[in-house]
């Protein structure tokens, strides 16, 4: 069962450094298809995302309905009214590491470089603070240098290094693991 910590979902829009107008807002099961036609491009480029393959039509519909039984965030970002990119925050599943969350964020080429990566960030952290997360992890490769500075800039620090950890095209990079620490006061675990 979701936890209702907010009366209505958490919805953002902004103009972006280009003055498009984008709206972050929860996925819905409708969203299936654009999500997997966006994911589709990021995949095929093989760099950044940790994914081989998209989902079926069946498995992101499953996906999306077991995001909210367990109080998970699963964001889009629709500009122009298409999906252009989604946001995650995956919360621990052992008690003992509910005040975690692993976040995983791509965005199309199309919406890259034009402030919103930012806004997502943001977004996902008042999302974190809202559910009373004390922790948000991620992992970035080294040779990211655009994401890494944004985390940075946003406060994660880097808690570890994997060396030579993935083959991207013709080299080895470093897997970088990230977090960011809530305020203590934001956050009461029982």
């Amino acid at each position: 069962m979701a936890n209702q910590v907010q009366d209505k979902p958490l919805i953002w829009s902004f103009a972006a450094n280009d003055q498009t107008k984008v709206t972050l807002r929860p996925v819905v099961k409708g969203d299936a298809s654009a999500i997997i036609a966006s994911a589709a491009g990021i995949v095929s480029q093989g760099t950044y995302l940790q994914k081989e393959r998209v989902h079926t039509l069946a498995e992101e519909e499953a996906f999306i309905e077991q995001i909210d039984r367990k109080d998970n965030m699963y964001i889009v970002v629709e500009i122009g009214g298409a999906v252009q990119g989604v946001a995650r925050v995956l919360r621990g599943e052992l008690a003992m590491k509910r005040h975690t969350g692993l976040y995983r964020m791509w965005l199309d080429d199309s919406a890259q470089g034009k402030g919103i990566g930012k806004k997502v960030l943001d977004y996902t952290l008042a999302w974190c603070r809202q559910h009373r997360l004390h922790k948000l992890c991620l992992t970035v490769f080294s040779t990211n240098e655009v994401a890494r500075r944004l985390y940075e800039k946003s406060g994660f620090v880097t808690e570890g290094v994997q060396k030579d950890q993935v083959w991207l095209e013709d080299h080895f990079a470093d897997e970088m693991f990230m977090a960011y620490f809530f305020d203590e006061s934001s956050t009461t675990f029982k």
